[in-house]
């Protein structure tokens, strides 16, 4: 692997290491290269002489394993197999999805356009909410054995330890974020306790609207980086906004689609806001964790300041009277 520092894993990353990756596989680049938005990882458009551009995505190092990013692309390709749309890795003449150059791990994939969805629009949710699932159909015949798992320890409790540990909280502050985000976590599980044994299947994860692209033969999906096991409703209800009416609207027209492939428990409802409540707080860790990374600073120059924190701490303190209101009402 790479020998650059833990904080600055692209280091080494040149432009000349990333067009000499992709002429590894036996392709010829044009030379053209253009970086594309991402903090986890580093992901580029890079031209090919006589062809359409190609995707190529390095991954941090020591993120994931290998074999956690194995299952990410076996999955993507399972579903891409059934026909459903994905944006699923290239494998070279071997069957070999990820690849290794100058110490760095990463893959390839086709390059496929598209707009964000209007999810004002009843049927582009519908639509959506049959290919998801399908994607649940899917998801549900195995299990994942080395990707994360959603749940109040893995995304609420671990990023609570690690913030509070962390140095980035103001000594004034700490305290309170200590305070809401118990009440918060308490309630959290007051959620999960409310859904029951819901069933835990493969997802996609992260499915916000700027991982689905639209185009007029419809939606397509990508970025599985973060494909884990959790409840399905992990993948439907970052597709719902606004007051309580306008997201029981979407989710029918949502449903309506999915339930043409996938059967739904109406009792995951109950975990909306405690999915939503659990986002939050890992996002607000994810952040403090990469910030050594100098791509973090200056995408998020707010974060490291009293005043996100003051508001960070108040936004988590508007979630606390949503995790006891009524599930969203499927009538």
């Amino acid at each position: 692997m790479n020998d650059t520092p833990a904080a600055t894993p692209y280091a080494n990353l040149t432009p000349e290491v990333i067009l000499a990756a992709v002429e590894a596989t036996g392709r010829l680049t044009d030379g053209t290269l253009l970086a594309l938005n991402s903090y986890e990882n580093r992901v580029y458009q890079v031209g090919i002489e006589g062809e359409r551009p190609l995707i190529v995505k390095f991954y941090r190092p020591g993120r994931w394993s290998n074999a956690a990013i194995l299952e990410e692309h076996a999955f993507t390709r399972e579903l891409a197999e059934r026909e459903i749309p994905v944006v699923a890795p290239l494998a070279d003449a071997q069957g070999v999805t990820l690849l290794q150059h100058a110490g760095y791990r990463y893959a390839l994939f086709p390059r496929q356009g598209g707009r964000a969805p209007d999810l004002e629009r009843p049927q582009q949710l519908e639509w959506l909410g049959r290919f998801i699932g399908r994607i649940h159909s899917v998801g549900a015949l195995r299990k994942f054995e080395h990707r994360a798992s959603i749940s109040p320890d893995t995304f609420g409790h671990e990023p609570q330890q690690f913030l509070l540990q962390s140095g980035f909280l103001p000594s004034e502050l700490a305290p309170r974020y200590r305070e809401v985000t118990d009440l918060l976590l308490a309630g959290v599980e007051r959620c999960f306790a409310r859904a029951g044994a819901v069933r835990n299947i493969r997802l996609h994860g992260d499915c916000h609207p700027g991982n689905l692209l639209w185009t007029d033969a419809g939606p397509h999906f990508v970025d599985f980086d973060d494909c884990v096991t959790g409840p399905a409703i992990q993948d439907l209800w970052m597709l719902l906004s606004g007051s309580r009416a306008e997201m029981e609207q979407q989710f029918g027209h949502v449903i309506e689609g999915y339930r043409g492939f996938a059967d739904f428990n109406a009792a995951e409802l109950n975990l909306v806001e405690a999915l939503r409540t659990l986002r939050m707080l890992h996002y607000a860790a994810w952040i403090a964790r990469r910030w050594d990374d100098p791509a973090f600073p200056r995408a998020f120059p707010w974060f490291n300041a009293p005043r996100y924190w003051e508001e960070h701490i108040q936004s988590l303190r508007e979630q606390l009277p949503l995790l006891d209101e009524a599930p969203l009402s499927l009538d």
